[in-house]
């Protein structure tokens, strides 16, 4: 059953639940409550909620977004919630219909608004984390919005975003040490999706091909398209394919053999990692990929060493 559909038949009932817990949240310790969708934007919040607001992560590690269906738990949380925060673009466009059965009054802020993330297309890229300048921007929005729904603790979450954004700006400027330090004609990218896009545009990477030819992983490649790309990964000299953590890597190392190239680590695409792996935060995740795309070039060097 579509989603939208399995959430109108228990929208009644949720919808109860949820308006009673607000209302009998708004008595308690008056902490505010935030909803984010995907696990990126959920770092990004309680990186600057700290211990002043609570965040409730909608999608969980190495899960694929563009395949999630909402849960009566989710419309819940959103009911109760006081700022909701959505990456945008094809991720989380199932938001919309759990906004509209939560009924909920929470501030909806939507990062890609406030960003640049075309690339010369007509399609918008909604990986518009991979860039760190982008993450910057998504956490001074998601700053405002806590302002804005808790006037209280604005020096907190200053203080909070500001500590954060140094962390950004640095870990921006050790990958591109790293990236500069990798002959250009090495730094040539095949992985399982159109998701690293803003990563590569940053760094001076030329994005030779994708697995699957898209934006999304719903969409499949044909045959010819198969065909066609490790036609171009044997006349690059492509030497490493990179597979994602939420993906499955049959087809990535099937091109691999025909295509004489190895598979290197999956990286972090679509979604951090769990708890203990490198990329459990953004910027364990960033820094990891950057490592193992390094090493992938043909990079070693100190300036690698995140």
């Amino acid at each position: 059953m579509a989603p939208r559909a399995w959430i109108a038949l228990t929208a009644a009932v949720v919808l109860a639940a949820a308006l009673l817990a607000c209302g009998a949240g708004a008595g308690g310790s008056g902490a505010t409550t935030v909803v984010a969708t995907t696990s990126q934007v959920a770092d990004f919040a309680r990186a600057v909620a700290g211990d002043r607001a609570g965040v409730r992560q909608i999608l969980q590690p190495n899960s694929d977004p563009h395949e999630y269906e909402p849960r009566p738990s989710d419309v819940r949380a959103v009911a109760a919630a006081a700022v909701v925060l959505r990456s945008g673009g094809d991720l989380d466009g199932w938001l919309d219909g759990v906004l509209q059965n939560a009924g909920s009054d929470a501030r909806v802020v939507t990062l890609i608004d406030a960003l640049r993330t075309g690339r010369g297309e007509a399609d918008t890229d909604p990986h518009w984390w991979q860039d760190p300048r982008n993450a910057i921007v998504a956490v001074h929005e998601i700053r405002d919005a806590l302002i804005a729904a808790d006037s209280g603790g604005r020096a907190a979450y200053a203080a909070n975003a500001g500590a954060y954004v140094a962390k950004l700006r640095a870990l921006d400027r050790a990958i591109a040490a790293c990236m500069t330090s990798i002959p250009a004609s090495r730094r040539k990218l095949v992985t399982d999706h159109d998701a690293l896009g803003p990563y590569a545009d940053r760094y001076d990477i030329d994005v030779i091909g994708t697995v699957i030819p898209a934006l999304s992983t719903q969409a499949q490649a044909s045959a010819g398209e198969v065909a066609r790309l490790v036609r171009t990964i044997r006349s690059a000299a492509v030497t490493t394919i990179f597979p994602e953590t939420s993906a499955s890597a049959k087809l990535t190392r099937a091109i691999a053999r025909d295509a004489g190239a190895r598979v290197g680590p999956a990286l972090y695409a679509d979604t951090l990692g769990a708890a203990g792996t490198p990329g459990a935060t953004y910027i364990g995740s960033l820094r990891f990929n950057t490592r193992v795309l390094a090493a992938g070039f043909g990079g070693a060097g100190e300036r690698c060493r995140l």
